[in-house]
């Protein structure tokens, strides 16, 4: 498979369906986004704990169907989209490492270890690729799964941050006014 066409070089860039759009429309912003989610996301991986890192394993795959959803215009019904099990699956990560932490009494900064650190960038990533896929979805309509799914996304990654960082005995900090 050659890597590069030249299909791109004038600033248009291919859907899924083989229509042309412009690399800075909506669409192309949000899932290029979520790309950038991934491979941040990507960067944590592999972590220091088998429970995170199977959760990020599957986010990372979520995260190519989310990208797949947001390149087709117009899916059939074989096609990969986003389904509200996806969100289900993030809840249900969520629910279960925060049963490990004490709960939240303020904000925190964001930091810790470095697998902590990395995960507070993917949930700052990830409210920014939600961010897109707003502005995307206001003008051309999206899966409104995928759009939940981002907004869930940013919450298990910032239980991750909490989890990692106290597994790793990084005691939180919070801001001073």
């Amino acid at each position: 498979m050659k890597i590069y066409t030249g299909r791109g070089d004038e600033g248009m860039t291919d859907l899924r369906d083989m229509s042309r759009v412009s690399k800075t429309s909506p669409r192309i912003e949000a899932y290029g986004t979520v790309d950038e989610l991934n491979a941040v996301v990507g960067t944590v991986r592999p972590s220091a704990f088998e429970d995170v890192e199977e959760a990020l394993a599957a986010v990372q795959n979520h995260l190519h169907v989310v990208q797949a959803d947001f390149a087709n215009p117009d899916p059939d019904e074989d096609d990969p989209i986003v389904r509200e099990e996806h969100a289900d699956e993030l809840e249900a990560w969520i629910d279960e490492f925060q049963e490990e932490l004490e709960p939240l009494e303020s904000f925190i900064l964001p930091g810790g270890s470095e697998e902590g650190a990395k995960l507070h960038q993917a949930r700052a990533v990830s409210r920014r690729a939600e961010r897109r896929a707003v502005d995307f979805a206001s003008k051309e309509g999206a899966n409104e799964a995928a759009m939940v799914y981002l907004n869930r996304l940013s919450d298990l990654l910032f239980v991750m941050a909490r989890l990692v960082n106290q597994r790793e005995g990084v005691e939180e900090e919070n801001p001073t006014y």
